[in-house]
């Protein structure tokens, strides 16, 4: 019987996964802990892939496990690290299994930037080597058959799994093993190998006569579909030549199986007469074996038994029982019996299987977290701002009203004690020298992330100008998703980063206004206490009022107002230090409902840690208004009292504009700390949206070059079509020139030796006939006539242009691969052309002597070919000058 048929496994290139993951995990999981960068966890990923894909493996259940661990791993991190276009950006490139090359150029490729294609990739891989150890069972003893039926029915169900699958990981195949036709018969032969090992069993195990019978026949079966699946044109071109007769045969060899075993059912039960017809029959399907199989099927053994016991049944029937032997039409079917199944793809598919980023959180949980983080800071920024803003606006209410300073200034001839606190608290702050330099970093700071985010955008509009470039070049051939499509999100993002920008540009605005106005007053406060006094206009005190219920009430609720404001930087304080970890409640929803409604967990989370704080703001603004209503009723009173005394307006005047500098400069301190808190923040947010433009624009650079060589060497590889045949009347009167006799002469001269011109053989393309054998060199009587060799066009030397370096940021250095070696000269191929030897050789003719008669006088010049060899090692029909990546 013959072998096992097993798939090869496709072929894959290193990639770079350290750097991208990376600096995905260093932008996107931003509140990991100091120095957890998973740089070993992304090292040992990388090297489980190297050692996984893109090495030779051995034909044994180990490399099953080392495959199944490397699938793990990528459902692993499927929902932590998404590799695909618009995130992490990875070209995976797998070769076709069943394309071993050309001379020309290497086999057919494909390559994705999506891990589903990936995983996809590694599933066949995994199906692949499932045939391979499968076939490789001893059929001798039964563990290697219930091995090998085990092996081919999870390979069965994994080609159908990677069938399933294929176009929601790829939207285009390039590679024909990887076509779902092809997918199909790999499974349907896969699934008839398991039946066939469950019938060596059966035979092996002598069961009953009927059950093999049915088992056979349903091997039969399974490899009749199989056969059919590969028939189909664009699948038979793919598989080996052998595959095929192969499957056919064994198709007739089961069927001849079930037939004997039926036959030995009819010899049982004494039915002579079908016994023979099924022995008949069994011996005309093991002709179709030898016809159909070729020499793969060795049926000699089987075919003899078959013939004996058809001959001694003929005897004892012909002799003794005279059985009608009926036809087959009407001979009843034999029975079915389908044992192999398709095994399901089970996850882990090994046992061994360890998340080295277990520590990481699934995006999905991680991007909740973020939403609950905003609606936090969302809730932080109202209620701050609502006391801020209500403190304001009690400074500039008590400001306008002159207080505290018009209740401390009744004599009119000192500084009142609340300007002196003022001026110290602006002096502890750094005075105008800390504000202006404040002011000064500013402008700095949004030129910076200005030129990081139109750096950003640049980079994208040339990726796009490239893009746009390949795709009027190869018009409906350039097949990978447009720049416009791909950068929708990140031109979002940087418009609202630019946004951003400008709304900040405006705030800087209001705040140098608001500086301007209040500056010389700052001034003021910024000097000694005997400046100041020599700075505020003398007035007549109102000593009298010293004392006066008025006033003590206006004191009183001044001590308020400072409560309030202490109260207040308190709560401040509170609710921007609460804090929660939310992540466990989101795992939790995960795990239990599969996904995350965000909204709601948030919500009931955030009312539980800010519900009594926000009632406390709630009081705090209502004592406010009652304080402030007290404190304008007070005042009243008190300026109708001190009217009756003698009056300092402008001293009350310059008083009121030192509190409301006081209050300007304390604010605008505040303003600008947070302004350049906020560029440094957005600086590091604009570093990472540039690391993930740069990172976009590098791999679809990668992917341009990829698909470029791709397309030049399919152009290269297509066959030339041949000039039409000029018609008759194109050499109508046309009579080829006559050769003139050479001249006589007398003196025997040497014929030099003329090498022969050699051409170099092409390879013919896949599924065409060889090329033809290289043509010899025309002879004397010929070479006169025949054109002189001309050099092929982009000979030896000649390069393709080099693509243009890509320019990294300072931010991002990325890493070149080392350059693809040149190909060798064409001189070191010499040897494996042989050469013709000299003229004079070829004639059977010497050197220093010509024969007798042979005349002396050499022939014309011109009936040798002189011109050499024709240099056209790269020019040759069919070269790709873009097969070879440019040098870095």
């Amino acid at each position: 019987m013959a072998t096992f048929l097993a798939v090869p496994l496709k072929n894959s290139s290193e990639v770079e996964l350290q750097r991208p993951l990376q600096n995905f995990i260093k932008n996107t999981y931003s509140d990991l802990p100091e120095g957890e960068d998973f740089s070993q966890q992304l090292k040992e990923f990388s090297k489980q892939r190297t050692n996984t894909v893109c090495r030779k493996l051995d034909k044994h259940a180990n490399s099953i496990d080392l495959l199944g661990k490397y699938y793990d791993q990528l459902v692993a991190i499927d929902g932590k690290l998404p590799i695909m276009e618009g995130q992490i950006a990875v070209n995976f490139g797998w070769q076709d299994a069943f394309d071993k090359g050309s001379f020309l150029g290497g086999a057919r490729k494909q390559t994705a930037p999506s891990a589903a294609f990936e995983k996809v990739c590694v599933v066949f891989n995994i199906a692949a080597m499932n045939s391979q150890v499968g076939a490789l069972q001893s059929s001798d003893d039964d563990d290697g058959l219930k091995n090998a039926a085990k092996q081919f029915q999870a390979a069965a169900g994994l080609f159908s799994y990677v069938k399933s699958n294929v176009y929601s990981a790829v939207q285009q195949i390039r590679t024909y093993d990887m076509q779902p036709d092809c997918l199909g018969a790999l499974s349907a032969l896969m699934l008839a190998q398991a039946q066939e090992s469950f019938l060596r069993k059966a035979r092996q195990d002598k069961m009953k006569d009927a059950v093999v019978s049915k088992v056979a026949m349903s091997a039969s079966e399974f490899y009749a579909d199989a056969a059919k699946q590969m028939a189909v044109a664009h699948v038979k071109e793919v598989l080996p030549k052998e595959w095929i007769p192969t499957v056919l045969g064994k198709q007739y060899y089961m069927h001849a199986i079930s037939e004997y075993h039926q036959a030995m059912v009819c010899k049982g039960a004494k039915s002579y007469g079908p016994e023979i017809a099924r022995l008949q029959h069994a011996s005309d399907l093991l002709k179709e074996v030898e016809r159909k199989g070729g020499q793969t099927i060795d049926v000699k053994d089987f075919a003899k038994r078959i013939a004996q016991e058809l001959v001694a049944v003929k005897k004892d029937n012909d002799f003794i029982y005279h059985d009608v032997v009926p036809s087959l039409e009407k001979l009843p079917k034999t029975g079915t019996a389908p044992i192999a199944k398709l095994t399901e793809l089970s996850l882990p598919m090994s046992s061994g299987s360890v998340d080295l980023f277990e520590r990481l959180v699934p995006l999905s949980v991680h991007n909740a977290a973020v939403a609950y983080d905003n609606r936090k800071a969302e809730i932080v920024n109202r209620e701050v701002g609502k006391l801020r803003e209500a403190t304001q606006l009690m400074n500039s209410v008590l400001a306008s009203l002159n207080l505290p300073a018009s209740i401390e200034d009744l004599k009119g001839d000192s500084v009142p004690q609340s300007v002196l606190e003022k001026s110290q608290a602006i002096k502890d702050k750094g005075g105008l020298q800390s504000i202006d330099q404040l002011f000064n970093e500013l402008p700095d700071l949004l030129t910076r992330n200005r030129e990081i985010l139109d750096e950003a955008v640049r980079q994208m509009d040339e990726e796009k100008d490239s893009d746009n470039q390949m795709r009027e070049r190869f018009k409906e051939k350039w097949s990978r998703v447009p720049s416009d499509q791909l950068t929708t999100s990140l031109r979002t993002e940087a418009g609202k980063y630019r946004t951003i920008l400008n709304n900040a540009i405006q705030a800087d605005h209001i705040v140098k206004e608001k500086y301007s106005q209040n500056r010389p007053f700052i001034i003021i406060l910024s000097k000694s206490e005997g400046e100041i006094a020599a700075d505020l206009p003398s007035a007549s005190g109102a000593s009298a009022l010293q004392g006066t219920p008025v006033v003590q009430e206006l004191r009183q609720l001044m001590k308020d107002v400072d409560e309030i404001k202490t109260v207040r930087e308190v709560l401040e304080n509170e609710i921007k230090s609460a804090t929660v970890d939310i992540r466990p409640k989101f795992m939790q929803a995960l795990a239990a409902d599969g996904a995350i409604n965000e909204e709601s967990i948030s919500n009931t989370s955030l009312d539980q840690l800010y519900g009594a704080l926000i009632q406390q703001v709630q009081e705090s603004l209502r004592r406010q208004e009652t304080v402030l209503n007290n404190v304008q009723d007070a005042n009243t009173r008190f300026c109708s009292a001190k009217e009756t005394k003698a009056g300092g307006q402008e001293r009350e005047e310059m008083l009121r504009n030192l509190a409301t500098a006081f209050d300007s400069y304390m604010e605008l301190t505040s303003n600008l700390q947070e302004g350049t808190k906020f560029y440094n923040d957005l600086t590091q947010i604009l570093v990472k949206f540039q690391s993930k433009v740069v990172d976009l624009c590098f791999a679809r650079k990668t992917e341009k070059e990829e698909l470029l060589r791709d397309l030049t060497q399919s152009l290269a590889n297509q066959p030339s079509v041949p000039p039409p045949a000029a018609p008759s009347h194109h050499n109508a009167g046309k009579v080829p020139p006559e050769r003139p006799p050479p001249p006589k002469t007398t003196q025997p001269t040497p014929t030099p030796p003329v090498p022969a011109p050699r051409s170099t053989p092409q390879p013919a393309p896949r599924s065409q006939a060889p090329p033809a054998a290289a043509p010899q060199a025309p002879p004397p009587a010929a070479a006169a006539s025949a054109p002189p060799p001309q050099p092929a066009p982009g000979g030896y030397g000649q390069h393709p242009p080099a693509n243009p370096y890509y320019q990294p940021m300072p931010s991002y250095a990325p890493s070149y691969g080392a350059p693809t070696p040149m190909p060798a000269p064409y001189g070191q191929y010499g040897q494996q052309y042989p050469t013709q030897p000299p003229y004079g050789q070829q004639m059977g003719y010497g050197y220093q002597q010509a024969p007798q008669g042979y005349p002396t006088q050499p022939p014309p010049q011109q009936a040798y070919p002189t011109q050499g060899y024709p240099a056209q090692p790269y020019g040759q029909p069919g070269y790709n000058p873009y097969g070879q990546q440019p040098p870095h």
